[in-house]
C-alpha cells in the first residue's frame, strides 16, 4: 500500500523512521490510511456514467460535480483533480480526530508532522487507535475530545477524492466541504491551524452563498442563512466560556477550587446551548471540556475579522485570497493580533 504514496513522501517517512524523528507507528497508519483512501477512487464521471451506479447516488454526484467546477469558476479556488474522483469506504468516518487541552487552558495541543508542520489535532484511521491515544493523554489529566471527521485535505499533494463518508450529510454540507478543502490548497501556513481553519471557514460561507444563490435555491440559502445565525449565537457562548475559563486558569486559584469552578462554568454552557437548540436539542453524550473550546477557537476565532477582510474588497475573493496572504507572511503573533481579534490560539 505504501508503493502508492509519492516517492518524495515515501523517502521523507523512511527518514523519520531511521532517525526517529517522528512516531514510526503513527505515521505508518497515517501513510496506510492515505493510500487505502488513494486506491479507492473512481473518477466521477465514470461513476456517473456506469449503469450499475444507484440513481440517488447519481444525482448527487452531478450536482456536486457542479459544485467542484463553481468553485474553481466562481470562487477562484484551485482547478486540478481534487474532488473530481469518488472514493466509497466501509466506514462512518474517513479519520478520527483527537483534541486536547491541559487542565486548566484553553489552548490546544499541537503535534507537528511533516509536509503539514504543527496542528491542533491529531487524526487516525481507525477509531479504536484514536480512543487508545485519547486515553492516554487523560491519564495525564488532559481534557481531550475524539470525533470522526468526513473528510481532510492533503493541501494538494495528492488529489483527493470526494467521499462516501460526506454523502452522510446534505448536499450543501458537502459543497460547502468542497470549498473548505479547497480553500487549504490555496492558502496553508504551517504551525498555524487557526488562521488555516478560520481562513478556509470564511471562504466555504461565501462560496455557499454564491453557489445557492445562483442555483436558484433560495429556499436552502434562507434555511443556511438560518442556521448559520444559530451557529453564530452558539459560538458567542462558547467563547463567553472560554473568556471566563481562560481568566480563572490564569487566576492562581489552587487546583481544587479551579476544578469546581471550571465544572460550574461548563454546566452553565451545556445548559445555555441546550436552551439555545429548543425542541431541536439531543442529549449531550458527555461533558463539554476544554478541548471542545480549543477546537471551536481554532475554526472560528479568526472568522469575523477575516469577514471583515472580505468585506472591505466589497467581497472580490482574488484580492481577498491577497490580503489573506499578506497576513500569512506576519510573524504569528502580529497575525493573530491583526485577524483573530488578538488572540493568540495557536500558542
Amino acid at each position: 500500500m505504501l508503493a502508492q504514496l509519492p516517492r518524495r513522501h515515501l523517502a521523507l517517512l523512511l527518514c523519520c523512521v531511521l532517525l526517529g524523528g517522528c512516531e514510526t507507528g503513527y505515521l505508518l497508519q497515517a501513510a496506510r490510511g492515505q493510500a487505502g483512501v488513494l486506491a479507492a477512487r473512481r473518477p466521477i464521471d465514470r461513476v456517473i456514467a456506469d449503469a450499475r451506479t444507484e440513481p440517488g447516488l447519481r444525482m448527487r454526484l452531478t450536482l456536486l460535480r457542479d459544485a467542484r467546477d463553481f468553485a474553481s469558476r466562481e470562487l477562484a479556488l484551485p482547478d486540478n483533480k481534487s474532488y473530481r474522483s469518488f472514493a466509497a469506504l466501509p466506514r462512518e468516518f474517513v479519520v478520527w480526530n483527537v483534541v486536547a487541552a491541559p487542565e486548566f487552558s484553553t489552548t490546544p495541543r499541537q503535534w507537528c508532522f511533516p509536509v503539514a508542520g504543527c496542528v491542533s489535532y491529531r487524526g487516525y484511521f481507525r477509531e479504536a487507535a484514536a480512543r487508545r491515544y485519547a486515553a492516554r493523554l487523560q491519564r495525564r489529566d488532559d481534557d481531550v475530545l475524539v470525533g470522526g471527521v468526513p473528510a481532510y485535505s492533503t493541501l494538494g499533494h495528492f488529489a483527493d477524492p470526494l467521499l462516501s463518508t460526506m454523502l452522510r450529510y446534505d448536499d450543501v454540507y458537502v459543497a460547502g466541504t468542497i470549498f473548505h478543502e479547497l480553500a487549504h490548497q490555496l492558502l496553508y501556513v504551517p504551525g498555524d491551524s487557526a488562521f488555516n481553519e478560520s481562513f478556509a471557514t470564511t471562504v466555504e460561507q461565501a462560496g455557499l452563498q454564491r453557489w445557492l444563490a445562483a442555483r436558484g435555491r433560495a429556499d436552502e440559502l434562507q434555511r443556511w442563512r438560518n442556521d448559520r445565525q444559530r451557529e453564530r449565537r452558539r459560538q458567542q457562548r462558547v467563547d463567553a466560556a472560554r473568556a471566563d475559563l481562560a481568566r480563572l486558569y490564569a487566576s492562581g486559584a489552587d487546583a481544587r477550587q479551579m476544578r469546581e469552578l471550571k465544572r460550574a462554568r461548563f454546566e452553565q454552557l451545556a445548559a445555555e446551548l441546550r436552551a439555545e437548540a429548543g425542541a431541536s436539542a439531543t442529549a449531550q453524550a458527555r461533558t463539554l471540556n476544554n478541548a471542545d473550546l480549543a477546537i471551536s477557537a481554532t475554526y472560528f476565532i479568526c472568522v469575523p475579522q477575516l469577514e471583515a477582510e472580505l468585506a472591505a474588497v466589497a467581497g472580490d475573493l482574488p484580492r481577498f485570497y491577497a490580503r489573506a496572504r499578506a497576513l500569512a507572511q506576519l510573524p504569528l503573533r502580529e497575525r493573530h493580533a491583526a485577524a483573530c481579534r488578538g488572540a493568540n490560539a495557536a500558542e
